[in-house]
């Protein structure tokens, strides 16, 4: 049942889709807990009437603190400042994050469209591993091997039950 369960789950995982009003000046943040494993963070922000200063960066929970605190602090990726700001960061450690919704570079209040989603298939470019054709034919060989020992098997003690 774990298998199961394994193959019909899903390689992307929306974790926010929602409007929030940043005043002039000011930032507001959203909060993103990475716990199970590496993932690519996507967001993307912004809306047409919104003003072009307007920007997205990921920021670990620590770096918040700071920029609360008014301290220097790093940040891990950060969109363009525009009407639509679009992100993208490959975690590979999980814990806390924050993605921050910037509006300081204006004094008028933004109303914005905030997606952010995480997606669980690897590093940007990645390709998965496949084995090579001759690997392939010795599993097929080797399970249809086995398939049909077992079947040789179950029908010869069918059969025996049957005369008995």
């Amino acid at each position: 049942m774990a298998w199961l369960c394994l193959l019909v789950s899903a390689s992307s995982v929306d974790l926010v889709d929602e409007t929030y009003r940043i005043p002039g000046g000011e930032w507001r943040y959203v909060e993103v807990s990475l716990r199970q494993r590496p993932a690519t963070i996507y967001a993307v922000l912004g809306s047409p009437e919104s003003p072009p200063g307007i920007r997205a960066a990921l920021l670990t929970h620590e770096d918040l603190y700071r920029l609360n605190r008014d301290r220097p602090y790093g940040v891990l990726a950060t969109s363009s400042p525009g009407p639509v700001a679009r992100l993208s960061f490959y975690v590979r450690n999980p814990g806390e994050y924050a993605l921050v919704l910037d509006n300081r570079e204006s004094d008028k209040p933004a109303t914005v469209h905030l997606r952010v989603w995480l997606d669980f298939a690897g590093p940007p470019g990645h390709q998965p591993e496949t084995l090579s054709p001759q690997r392939r034919m010795t599993v097929i060989l080797v399970s249809f091997l086995g398939f049909f020992a077992i079947v040789t098997w179950s029908a010869r003690r069918l059969l025996q039950s049957i005369r008995r």
